[in-house]
């Protein structure tokens, strides 16, 4: 029976003592993944994202700084500016047409937390598409054990398709994935490089219905 379509991502990035060796293992594997990355380390290692994009993979903005999700930050233009806008400028040339953004979950929850009321107008009148996830092992808090948390998390009988959340930050989890994906691939999955509409609450700009359940409005 065929495995799910998993998209993979790559967030927190650039790093140069981690992406690099990501870069490579999907490149043996003819594999294509999105980063996201945050605007500081992208300003102080933006060639590493000029090979990830050389290489046919997708760069997108996961915020400035990741200091916390932006619904809990207050809900001011400025905050949006730079956290959102100043990523972008940075990106510049590197960005996909459709203007990739992933908000800051916070230990990868889904819910009004992750954008305010202002940071939302800031992407619609952007024309910003936003991503989200459904699968997230925790590499960034289990280094040797996110591996076993990924394959179930991709597992069933009548699989959905899945955004897998990964993180090249120098911890030490990235040694596993060439092993991670050589068992996803055994396991049926098909790797894919769009997102499922699900992950898609906002697209250039539009935002769907389930846009709602990510947004705090009205907070000082």
């Amino acid at each position: 029976m065929a495995g799910p379509a998993v998209t993979l991502t790559f967030d927190n990035g650039p790093e140069p003592e981690v992406t690099p060796g990501v870069l490579e293992v999907l490149r043996r594997r003819g594999l294509r993944a999105t980063f996201f990355v945050l605007g500081h380390k992208l300003a102080a290692h933006r060639a590493l994202a000029e090979r990830a994009h050389a290489e046919g993979h997708w760069i997108g903005n996961h915020t400035w700084n990741h200091a916390a999700p932006l619904g809990q930050a207050p809900d001011e233009a400025a905050v949006a500016e730079a956290e959102i806008g100043r990523t972008q400028a940075v990106i510049g040339d590197l960005s996909h047409p459709d203007r990739l953004f992933r908000p800051v979950g916070g230990g990868g929850a889904l819910g009004p937390h992750l954008l305010s009321g202002t940071a939302l107008d800031h992407l619609a009148r952007g024309g910003f598409t936003c991503v989200t996830w459904n699968a997230v092992p925790g590499d960034f808090r289990d280094p040797e054990g996110w591996p076993e948390v990924a394959l179930a998390q991709c597992a069933g009988p009548e699989p959905e398709p899945v955004v897998l959340v990964l993180h090249d930050l120098p911890n030490g989890a990235m040694r596993h994935l060439d092993r991670f994906l050589g068992q996803l691939g055994e396991r049926g999955a098909r790797f894919a490089q769009d997102f499922p509409e699900s992950c898609l609450p906002m697209r250039r700009g539009a935002a769907g219905a389930a846009m709602d359940g990510f947004v705090t409005r009205g907070h000082a």
